[in-house]
């Protein structure tokens, strides 16, 4: 099968690769028929290479046909057009029942010491495969997947791809935030993550001020009724904002831009730094040491009103990245941040999804549409911000 590879920073490739085979009873096989480009997987093709192999097949947003299913996947069969989660988790341990699917106690990568394994996504999180290819092995298949129900039938893929991280994603960063009812909360930027968190806070009758520095991006929130700040009109955002909120500042701070955030030089710097090391030093750089470019969350703390909350969804990679303890005391700031647990939130999302109204917009919200040969091209758009690129989807059959 063709599938999108790593093969080095600002290096992937479409090869040819084997097909994937069953391994386990409770594996299934789809066929990929949409798969996603997603903000954090640049952080692979830019940063997180010490952590990945030449060959690894990257992508952690599919849905798809079922081909084939273990002999302990009892609520699949083959035909079932399925969305998959970009985290591999069980449903039936203590985490599970929890719904921290994002800390699964079946597939934690204990030897990494980290939560539940996610597809495609370095060592650090299982090197499992993942779905930028024409076919995908999904572990834990009995529980990690999302059926597309009866009355979907004749929707698009655009209707439901996103329920694998995107949609999850932003809603889990909206509950986070913790937005009082009729409260406000600002946006840092508006690739796929903030742009939808805008448009969910927005569908709750929250005020949203969304901030971004890309021309299109910014346009594109206005057009979905949404406030917007151009950073390069701003020298300082937070007083911005306070001159919009009675001087206060927003209720909440939703964080969706992470760790290679623009206006951190020394973060800059520590990333190249890095880059330029043996991967063994650099993971253990990454590791131990800050390397993350702290401007979005140091813009949040400043823009946050005293009282309110930080919603990080952004990633973040570094273990000691300085943090202004005295402002979050002194504000009484609280911080809530992870990995979004997928199917805690899927069926509260799905009614929306299925809407003919399509209230969140998911049926227009991809900007690129390319087969999966044209991804290595896609990549590089999307990292520039290059040709309007917001969301790409790929279609590895088309």
């Amino acid at each position: 099968m063709k599938a999108l590879t790593w093969h080095g920073k600002r290096d992937v490739r479409v090869d040819t690769v084997p097909d994937p085979t069953i391994r386990e009873p409770t594996d299934a096989i789809i066929r990929v028929t949409t798969s996603g480009l997603c903000g954090s997987d640049l952080h692979l093709y830019e940063l997180l290479g010490p952590f990945l192999d030449e060959g690894d097949i990257l992508g952690h947003e599919p849905m798809g046909i079922v081909e084939e299913v273990g002999s302990g996947v009892t609520n699949l069969q083959k035909g079932d057009r399925v969305v998959i989660p970009f985290q591999i988790s069980c449903g039936t341990c203590w985490m599970c029942t929890q719904d921290l699917q994002t800390q699964c106690e079946t597939t934690q990568v204990r030897d990494q010491g980290m939560g539940a394994a996610l597809f495609g996504y370095t060592k650090l999180y299982g090197q499992v495969a993942g779905g930028q290819a024409e076919y995908l092995r999904v572990p834990q298949a009995q529980y990690t997947h999302i059926k597309v129900p009866e009355e979907g039938a004749n929707l698009s893929d655009d209707r439901f791809v996103y329920l694998s991280d995107v949609l999850p994603t932003a809603w889990q960063a909206v509950e986070y935030a913790g937005i009082p009812d009729g409260g406000s909360v600002t946006v840092l930027g508006l690739g796929p993550i903030g742009d939808m968190s805008s448009r969910i806070a927005k569908h709750r009758g929250h005020r949203v001020i969304a901030v971004d520095l890309v021309p299109g991006r910014l346009q594109r929130a206005r057009n979905n009724g949404i406030e917007v700040l151009d950073l390069n009109e701003h020298k300082v955002i937070g007083d911005a904002i306070r001159e919009m909120t009675d001087g206060r500042g927003t209720d909440s701070v939703i964080d969706a831009v992470g760790m290679e955030a623009h206006g951190s030089p020394f973060g800059k710097l520590a990333h190249q730094m890095t880059g330029l090391l043996p991967d063994a030093v650099a993971a253990r750089m990454m590791e131990t040491a800050g390397v993350d470019r702290l401007h979005a969350l140091y813009s949040a703390i400043d823009i946050v009103r005293r009282g309110g909350t930080v919603s990080l969804i952004g990633v973040y990679s570094g273990q000691a990245d300085p943090m202004p303890m005295l402002t979050l005391f002194d504000k009484q700031i609280q911080l809530r941040m992870g990995q979004a647990n997928v199917k805690r939130w899927s069926d509260a999302i799905m009614p929306l999804v299925l809407d003919p109204a399509d209230p969140l917009g998911v049926e227009t919200f991809a900007t690129h549409r390319v087969p999966l040969d044209e991804a290595p091209q896609a990549y590089s758009s999307f990292q520039k911000k290059q040709d309007g690129a917001v969301k790409v989807l790929f279609q590895p059959h088309a």
